[in-house]
């Protein structure tokens, strides 16, 4: 069995404001900071062998304190970094509502749909990290990974793995350093924690409906 803990990376700077980031490279907040430090002693408990993380400052810094709990340095994986947000990038919710109001229907009510201007489609990501996770379940037979990432990355994964379209993309929950986890055993993948945030305590803070 392949066991496979699905982490979003604690509180960035412009998480809090609703603010697209994309391959922009904010860092955590102090808040999130304190997020990644109880994440870490959370997952203790899983006995990860393996830590993945995409190489953005919000995620490695993340997978560092959480490494630091479990006793493993962060392996950085490029294929799991965020969406690349195109013209979005860097621009408020409220802001792409008014400049991409067409667009931005799409990625609400038809994300399979959705691509972004400059940037990727949730299909390229769907690609990415297909193949990631495909590596993955030849080169970690029996263990437990851990993939630190972002909400767009860990959805297309969670269909992925499910076997799920993308038009369902919006149906898992994604809050920041919160984990899921994922069980590949004779041949079917089953999902047997979603966005576990209950270590966070007064830390939590929900995810962003359109982030």
């Amino acid at each position: 069995m392949l066991k496979i803990i699905l982490i979003r990376h604690a509180e960035s700077e412009w998480n809090p404001v609703g603010r697209y980031q994309g391959l922009l490279d904010p860092d955590l907040t102090e808040r999130g900071r304190a997020q990644a430090d109880l994440l870490g002693r959370e997952l203790k408990k899983h006995s990860i062998d393996v830590l993945y993380t995409s190489p953005l400052r919000r995620t490695y810094e993340t997978a560092r304190i959480v490494g630091a709990h479990l006793g493993i340095d962060p392996v950085v994986e490029e294929r799991i970094r965020e969406i690349d947000h195109g013209r979005w990038s860097g621009l408020l919710v409220e802001e792409v509502k008014r400049k991409f109001p067409e667009e931005f229907e799409t990625w609400i009510r038809s994300p399979e749909k959705a691509k972004f201007e400059g940037g990727e489609s949730l299909r390229d990501v769907l690609e990415r990290v297909s193949d990631f996770l495909e590596e993955i379940k030849e080169k970690h037979r029996g263990e437990t990974v851990g993939i630190v990432s972002h909400t767009v990355p860990i959805r297309c994964m969670l269909c992925a793995l499910l076997e799920i379209d993308l038009s369902h993309f919006w149906d898992f929950g994604c809050d920041n350093a919160s984990y899921s986890v994922v069980y590949l055993e004779e041949g079917r993948a089953v999902l047997r924690e979603l966005n576990v945030t209950c270590h966070l305590g007064d830390l939590y803070v929900e995810g962003h409906f359109a982030l």
